[in-house]
């Protein structure tokens, strides 16, 4: 059974290259190579050249295992952290209590 691609749509797609392209640009600040950077996140070289590129067939792992060997490893909780949509549908969906009424 061959791997499975991950389909995504074209901007999606550019997304994940702009963060491919700022994980180089890390690293070239750095003056890392990208056999240092495989070196320190255990991984291939040529891991390292497909997250640059935006690879959307490396996991997320290995995208976090180079992170942490650039000191950017927090960076990845800054995913999905302001989700005005999610909260904008959560509040829509909070329902305000009703009022009992006083049996006297």
């Amino acid at each position: 059974m061959g791997k499975r691609k991950a389909l995504l749509f074209p901007q999606t797609a550019r997304k994940l290259q702009t963060v491919g392209e700022q994980i180089k640009l890390a690293r070239l600040r750095r003056h890392f190579t990208a056999e240092d950077i495989a070196q320190k996140a255990h991984v291939g070289r040529t891991t390292v050249v497909q997250i640059e590129k935006g690879s959307p067939s490396v996991s997320m792992g290995m995208y976090l295992a180079v992170l942490n060997a650039l000191g950017l490893q927090d960076d990845i909780l800054l995913l999905a952290k302001d989700d005005e949509l999610g909260r904008t549908i959560q509040d829509l969906e909070i329902k305000t209590p009703r009022r009992v009424k006083n049996k006297q």
